[in-house]
């Protein structure tokens, strides 16, 4: 996935996403996490980083990578809630610069730094951070083993890798269900998705120890269904507007991707995962 194409994709869909997900008090775009303590939207979007952060070990000046920002919303959690020092990278400049802006608004400039950059060569030393974070952004990336090799550099020893990934079922599926995932992530700008093994050989060839991942779809299938059901509501509407020019072939594929997710899922092409790998202590 060449980088103009990601960088498109997320200039063009800002509207899609302020609509259909985006929360006022949290800017996050992931799908969240539901359970006894999150059982509405705007809540599911902090737990996701409340279970991440703990799986993480992250705690006060814990230094954070945030490895594909979005617009700041993990990264000013953080920063709120465990104390820590965070810099979000993105290779997006308009969401670099509203992601420092909502730092500034809340009086986080100390702890928070957004910077656009590229995750899978950045530009900070050696075992510069405790934790890397990626929340559905390896997803974006053309060269998972890069991103894994980068990870491992910038963390120091004993540092930890966390992630909430779309996680593929198996390498090769059938016919049909290869069709959704693939009509699924074109449309959001995603080249693959990766299996849990090659997850794992791709941790172990960087240096990690391994990578566990967990299966947690339970946990956000609602958001899935919810995506799902806003995209039929409005499919009509969207294709007439491309029709006549007002939507861009972009947002149609946007759209298109937030049917085809649950279908997928469904058919259990794929499965929401959370994912931590560590750093050896003697490395």
């Amino acid at each position: 996935m060449e980088r103009k194409q990601l960088i498109d994709y997320y200039e063009k869909t800002r509207f899609d996403y302020r609509v259909a997900w985006l929360d006022r008090a949290n800017p996050a775009i992931h799908f969240g996490y539901y359970d006894e303590k999150a059982r509405v939207h705007k809540d599911a979007l902090f737990r996701l980083n409340e279970v991440m952060a703990d799986l993480a070990s992250i705690g006060p000046e814990c230094r954070v990578l945030d490895a594909g920002c979005g617009l700041g919303a993990s990264a000013l959690w953080l920063a709120k809630n465990r104390g820590a020092q965070v810099t979000g990278i993105n290779l997006v400049s308009g969401q670099v610069s509203a992601a420092s802006k909502l730092a500034g608004k809340n009086g986080l400039e100390g702890l928070l730094q957004f910077v656009q950059a590229d995750y899978h060569q950045t530009p900070f030393p050696d075992e510069s951070f405790e934790v890397v974070w990626a929340c559905e952004s390896l997803c974006h990336s053309p060269d998972k083993r890069a991103f894994y090799r980068e990870a491992f550099r910038v963390l120091r020893p004993g540092g930890r890798l966390v992630m909430a990934e779309y996680i593929r079922s198996a390498r090769p599926l059938d016919l049909k269900r290869e069709a959704l995932l693939a009509d699924w992530l074109s449309g959001w700008a995603i080249p693959d998705i990766d299996t849990p093994e090659e997850h794992s050989s791709n941790a172990l060839e960087a240096g990690f120890a391994g990578i566990e991942i967990k299966d947690v779809t339970a946990h956000t299938r609602v958001s899935h269904r919810n995506l799902y059901k806003h995209g039929r509501k409005w499919w009509r509407l969207g294709q007439a507007l491309t029709a006549i020019g007002i939507r861009s072939r972009i947002e149609k594929g946007n759209h298109r991707g937030a049917i085809r997710q649950f279908e997928a899922l469904e058919e259990k092409a794929w499965f929401y995962g959370l994912g931590l790998a560590k750093k050896a202590e003697n490395v």
